[in-house]
């Protein structure tokens, strides 16, 4: 099967397995290294952020180049288009994603650097090469995922685990989801941009405390 993912990281993170990753810097060390990471990041593409407040005063909506932080997990959300269905209740969902995760930051100890592409299905069959997840919403509107087809997943080849990155699940709560599946790609897809902490990222984002970008569509199946 055609491998989905090309980057020469996973052999450097499997080859440095446990050992650790720091260079001797303390956690706060790396955590502030990261945010100064995020905030050349914004500069440099002149973002525009704005508060949950000032989010939720414009109907839950952002502007081209306008992301809401929110400060309980740290993540940065631009709406791309929220689509025209329905915001998920409590139960389980299929759903179809297309991505492209990029590294806003240097990592050194994985021969990372800022802008590097991790990981991506965008320039793959739709309908071959879809990232599929399980959505689980729970009665108190929070949100768990898993990938499902693991032998197709970009993800999961790079990260080897089914779990659905947290910051991935952040934007269910805004959009109104459709499926559209039956004839992608379509503008009316539910797309959004994200800014993602190591905290709500892959499980190498965390090991290595480095946050990436996003791009992401989300089709209800």
């Amino acid at each position: 099967m055609k491998k989905l993912f090309y980057l020469s990281v996973l052999v450097y993170a499997l080859s440095f397995g446990l050992q650790s990753c720091n260079n001797g810097k303390t956690y706060a060390e790396m955590k502030e290294e990261e945010a100064d990471a995020i905030n050349k990041f914004i500069l440099e593409n002149d973002i525009n952020v704005i508060s949950e407040k000032e989010f939720i005063e414009n109907d839950t909506m952002t502007a081209e180049n306008e992301f809401v932080l929110f400060d309980k997990s740290g993540v940065y959300m631009n709406i791309q288009y929220r689509g025209d269905g329905k915001i998920l209740e409590e139960g389980r969902y299929n759903l179809s994603s297309r991505f492209i995760e990029i590294c806003i930051k240097d990592v050194p100890d994985m021969a990372i650097s800022a802008g590097d592409t991790l990981a991506t299905n965008r320039f793959y069959p739709y309908a071959t090469y879809s990232e599929n997840f399980l959505l689980t919403v729970g009665s108190n509107t929070s949100y768990s995922a898993s990938f499902t087809n693991i032998a197709q997943s970009a993800m999961y080849e790079m990260y080897s685990t089914s779990a659905v990155p947290s910051g991935w699940l952040v934007p269910f709560a805004y959009l109104k989801m459709k499926s559209y599946i039956s004839a992608p790609p379509s503008e009316k897809i539910a797309r959004v941009r994200l800014i993602v902490p190591h905290s709500e990222g892959t499980s190498l984002a965390t090991q290595y405390v480095y946050p990436c970008y996003y791009e992401i569509t989300y089709d209800l199946n």
